[in-house]
């Protein structure tokens, strides 16, 4: 069993709204996330919500999780949401709500990292870590040194490499976050299934 936990308690202040409440395609980006894990094969899916977590519509598939310290920073809601699992889960693939240009592949790439005796599975986009990231429960006590802020499991990665597996998924999709209303709108003819984002359609 591998859960997956999307991270969506952000205010979105330099979008002007929380992002998990914007929509791609008519659809809420925390709904594409939400089924994101679920095709990729995470259950259960728990997601943390923060800022307009009442105005969040219902989300069919998953666990809300209520985050009161959103504000402390994407660290803190990595660790309400990894602490909110249950006590049989073993692994758990973290996701952010402001990228929904992820793959399923590379949630299932990451799972079969760990299938594969992984400890720790991260997506590389040219070589650099992005999300998805694939961490075991034997990491989450670690993390606890590292997800300050806005820093959630970046450090780890850095600082233990021996427990890191690498995993390419250039071909599958992109790593590009909604920070601004601009950056949604760059996305959108590759969301549509222009020529150039075919391939990144799910």
């Amino acid at each position: 069993m591998t859960a997956g936990l999307l991270l969506a308690a952000g205010a979105g202040r330099r979008y002007g709204r929380p992002k998990a409440l914007v929509e791609l395609d008519g659809e809420p980006l925390v709904r594409r996330a939400i089924r994101l894990l679920g095709d990729g094969g995470c259950a259960p899916v728990h997601v943390v919500l923060g800022a307009g977590a009442d105005e969040v519509p219902d989300l069919p598939g998953a666990v809300p999780v209520r985050h009161d310290r959103w504000s402390d920073g994407l660290g803190s809601s990595l660790l309400r949401g990894l602490a909110s699992l249950p006590a049989d889960v073993p692994a758990a693939v973290v996701v952010l709500v402001d990228q929904p240009l992820l793959s399923p592949v590379a949630v299932r790439r990451v799972r079969q990292a760990y299938a594969d005796g992984a400890v720790v599975a991260v997506a590389t986009y040219a070589g650099r870590p992005g999300h998805p990231i694939l961490l075991t429960r034997r990491t989450w006590p670690l993390l606890s040194g590292y997800a300050r802020g806005d820093r959630g499991a970046r450090g780890l990665l850095r600082d233990r490499p021996d427990l890191v597996v690498e995993v390419p998924c250039d071909d599958v999709g992109s790593p590009a976050d909604v920070d601004t209303p601009a950056d949604l709108l760059r996305l959108r003819p590759v969301s549509d299934g222009s020529a150039s984002g075919a391939a990144l359609r799910w």
